[in-house]
């Protein structure tokens, strides 16, 4: 393997315990019945907020294995079927959660943040999803990246939550939570999917197809 090479996997390494392990602990809440996750939304409540929290705790779990390579190289069928399942996953928690969005105990700031964040979330995955049925793999590449982008924000919402505690507690920042959160529902996924642009910048273009010769009428 070389440099870069092992560069691209220790990067994938990180986002994948993160993004396993914030999906395993969102349905660990699922599999205890939420008993031990007192958040309420009046927005279909118990129901829409739980199942954004399992839809979305599958997305997390399944999305970062579509990007290894080894796993689409020697196992196509399940990185397909994974796929389905991050489709579906991310499709249902996406409309679950732009529905409870609005409705946030946060404040409108925040809501408005989490619809934006579901209204392109939805669109993006089946993108990705419609351009791996046309065999458009190029394009599915690039949708799904901006995919997981946003099904990350879930990771960086749960790191910059201590973060803003931290800075609320040395006196930086107001230590109000809800002062906090309506900033941090906008930065867990806005700058990831700054990056993804950035880095999908960087991707080789498809070649296009060079035009056949056309014979000049005699």
């Amino acid at each position: 393997m070389t440099a870069a090479g092992a560069g691209n996997f220790a990067i994938w390494l990180v986002i994948a315990v993160l993004s396993v392990g914030v999906g395993g602990y969102a349905l660990f809440h699922v599999f205890t019945g939420f008993v031990h996750l007192p958040l309420s939304n009046p927005m279909f409540d118990p129901w829409g907020l739980r199942v954004h929290v399992a839809a979305s705790g599958i997305a997390m779990a399944l999305g970062a294995f579509q990007f290894l390579k080894p796993l689409r190289r020697k196992a196509p069928s399940l990185h397909r079927w994974m796929g389905r399942g991050y489709v579906l996953a991310c499709t249902v928690g996406g409309l679950a959660g732009g529905v409870i969005a609005l409705s946030s105990t946060a404040g409108l700031v925040a809501g408005t943040g989490f619809f934006l964040l579901a209204v392109l979330w939805v669109p993006f995955t089946l993108l990705a999803f419609g351009s791996a049925m046309r065999k458009d793999f190029a394009s599915h590449e690039r949708w799904m990246i901006r995919s997981f982008a946003l099904t990350f924000g879930a990771v960086t919402l749960r790191l910059q939550l201590p973060i803003a505690g931290a800075l609320g507690e040395a006196g930086i920042i107001p230590s109000d939570f809800v002062w906090s959160y309506q900033y941090i529902a906008w930065l867990a996924w806005v700058p990831n999917l700054i990056v993804a642009e950035l880095y999908i910048a960087t991707l080789r273009k498809p070649k296009r197809p060079k035009p056949s010769p056309t014979t000049a009428p005699a």
